[in-house]
């Protein structure tokens, strides 16, 4: 049986809790920090602008040689300000939960980025993670955290 996985990242911006949720929540905004290169769009028609506990996104992925994946999740908590947590509903994961946590900070916000993640194929999925599925994964939160600090900028 293959392990649960987790990946964590912490990111310091000058700006207010408020200019922070109001980026972060809104599903509209995640390609702008997705790396290109994944050919990430969202098809869903109906998931509106605002977040909500129920919302339901369903994207398009193509991680690993142009193929494209079908990715649906569903936003099951939200504290407006605090926290999100998107999970994975239909996908190329056996399990995906992505915890957004939002603090204050002296000057800015901190925020956090929580992951667990299982692979499907057991034995075969850790040799998967193991060899290319980790450094992607790593290589999206960098890309990520180098956007958003061209965007918003770096607190020490």
């Amino acid at each position: 049986m293959s392990k649960v996985y987790a990946i964590k990242t912490v990111q310091k911006i000058p700006i207010t809790i408020d200019d922070a949720w109001h980026f972060f929540s809104n599903p509209n905004n995640l390609k702008d920090i997705t790396p290109s290169n994944l050919g990430f769009n969202i098809v869903s028609k109906y998931h509106g602008n605002k977040m909500y506990p129920g919302q339901v996104i369903a994207y398009k992925v193509s991680p690993l040689l142009g193929i494209p994946l079908y990715w649906l999740t569903e936003i099951s908590h939200v504290e407006e300000k605090k926290y999100f947590v998107d999970e994975q509903r239909f996908g190329p994961y056996s399990f995906w939960h992505h915890q957004h946590h939002f603090k204050s900070v002296e000057n800015g916000v901190e925020m956090i980025d929580i992951v667990h993640y299982k692979i499907p194929f057991w034995v075969l999925g850790d040799i998967l993670h193991f060899v290319f599925i980790r450094k992607k994964l790593q290589q999206i939160f960098k890309h990520r955290y180098i956007v958003i600090a061209k965007k918003f900028g770096e607190l020490a």
